[in-house]
């Protein structure tokens, strides 16, 4: 891949990432109208710096097929730290008798989402799907001002942990762009179902219509880390 090609893709991705912010500022639609529906639930996972409203059209289409979409306000823009993260969550499913869920998560959000499968809620998930999470964590996290995205350093004690939790990830698909400009190492995940998809970046790929299809691929599938239930993998 050219540098100029890499280029364009950062380009192309900071203005993804530019019009979801800018439209989360105005939109007001109703978290709450997306919680209705006959198929398994879904808990909607956004990445740091996200409000769910980042994920809104994923979150759409999963509606529309029918999925009751859970949305948890009280992560705001996602600052927690991860474990902190996990544990809103596991506390949402215990409150709301949630079961057979599927996590649906981008980024950093697909940390806090393992972290809860492998925690006292991890029976009440069937499974998740993970869009550019770092599951190696970045080796950028290091050199950033923010403890919040230090911490997505490959040596956190969050990412060592979760490195070592490898009976979990059969039950995890991750979806990745073939570059992504802040995660380097990449987000194949040994044991998960993995899918690269044949582009760039680290927000626009939420958009891309294979990942969409899989997405919606989840209605009727015994569980997100079956490989007969999904698509080309990489």
């Amino acid at each position: 891949m050219g540098p100029l090609k890499a280029a364009g893709w950062w380009i192309l991705d900071y203005a993804y990432a530019l019009v979801w912010q800018s439209r989360a500022l105005f939109d007001r639609t109703d978290p709450a109208s997306f919680a209705t529906g006959t198929q398994a639930p879904i808990v909607i996972l956004p990445g740091i710096y996200e409000t769910w409203k980042f994920m809104q059209p994923i979150v759409e289409e999963l509606h529309d097929r029918g999925h009751p979409v859970h949305v948890l306000e009280m992560l705001e823009r996602n600052l927690h730290p991860v474990a902190e993260m996990a544990d809103l969550v596991t506390d949402y499913l215990h409150r709301n008798g949630l079961r057979d869920v599927t996590i649906v998560a981008h980024s950093k959000g697909g940390l806090a989402g393992k972290l809860v499968m492998i925690g006292t809620a991890g029976d009440q998930v069937r499974g998740m799907v993970a869009v550019a999470t770092p599951f190696g964590g970045s080796r950028y996290a290091r050199m950033m001002p923010s403890r919040t995205l230090r911490a997505l350093a490959p040596k956190d004690p969050v990412i060592l942990r979760l490195a070592q939790e490898l009976a979990t990830n059969r039950k995890i698909v991750s979806i990745y762009a073939r570059f992504d400009p802040h995660i380097p190492e990449g987000s194949e995940l040994s044991g998960a179902t993995n899918i690269r998809v044949d582009t760039g970046g680290h927000f626009r790929i939420l958009a891309h219509p294979q990942v969409i299809d899989e997405l919606g691929a989840l209605s009727g599938k015994s569980s997100p880390g079956d490989p007969t239930c999904v698509g080309d993998t990489d």
